[in-house]
């Protein structure tokens, strides 16, 4: 049966983050993910998964400068001591989280830019990453975003992932099936799930509806039918909510959407 993570950066987004643990473990999460843990201090964090009975599932290296527009620097020529540098800040709150995932943004390719030069650049990053990484039993993710939301984003197709994995040949470096931006990019979703789980190459999914990126039950897609057929194929790892809610109204807008999610909490318990 399928396992749900609250993603914190989009869901109870009408509270305070440091509110958001107790309001996914009161509608029933287990689980949790977010963007981003550096504005606070590791040990503020583990403390509030442990009182709120949560498990860090995932969470994202440093980006660079996230403000600016920056959505990760791995693939970025002359960035590769700030990038070393991200991933063991990384580390160290990944320890502390006991969080087994973490998500290398590819990053924006620059404008102008030697095509192989980029990708080069991104496979010697992602390697040392994953070597950094190993020694923690920390597996380093590898997400597809598609080009409507993030214009110029060097990964945007599962197959260019899944290459990429198999080049670099590092058993801790998996690919994150975000199945909204799949659907983007791609489509025909169910074969591209039977295409790419039996490989062992995918270490976590997420979901939102398509195309507003809100509830699951939002939108073109089928995903009852999409949770089926991941039981049937054996997925036992965590399937994250990253989703803009839609329905109800602050403070409760997540809550009130969650209708969707009831009956997998029932079958749970």
């Amino acid at each position: 049966m399928p396992r749900f993570a609250a993603n914190l950066s989009m869901l109870y987004n009408d509270l305070d983050f440091l509110d958001r643990f107790s309001a996914a473990a009161r509608d029933g999460f287990t689980a949790v993910e977010y963007l981003f843990p550096y504005a606070y201090a590791p040990e503020q964090l583990a403390a509030l998964l442990q009182q709120q009975g949560l498990q860090q599932v995932l969470f994202n290296a440093p980006p660079g400068d996230w403000d600016r527009g920056e959505r990760g620097i791995a693939c970025i020529p002359g960035r590769e001591a700030e990038f070393r540098d991200g991933i063991a800040q990384a580390l160290r709150y990944a320890k502390a989280l006991q969080c087994p995932r973490l998500h290398v943004m590819a990053g924006l390719v620059p404008a102008g830019a030697d095509a192989a030069t980029v990708r080069a650049t991104y496979i010697a990053n992602i390697r040392h990453a994953a070597e950094q990484a190993a020694a923690q039993g920390v597996r380093i993710l590898l997400e597809p975003i598609n080009g409507r939301d993030m214009p110029g984003f060097f990964l945007s197709r599962q197959d260019q992932a899944h290459a990429l994995v198999a080049e670099m040949g590092a058993a801790n470096v998996q690919v994150q099936m975000d199945l909204y931006h799949c659907q983007i990019v791609e489509g025909d979703l169910a074969m591209k799930i039977r295409q790419y789980l039996p490989t062992g190459q995918v270490g976590h999914i997420q979901i939102a509806g398509v195309p507003e990126r809100h509830e699951p039950d939002v939108g073109e897609l089928n995903y009852p039918y999409l949770f089926a057929l991941l039981d049937r194929l054996g997925w036992d790892g965590w399937i994250g909510c990253e989703y803009k809610p839609a329905r109800g109204a602050a403070p409760h807008a997540t809550s009130d959407g969650l209708g969707w999610l009831k009956p997998y909490l029932a079958k749970a318990e």
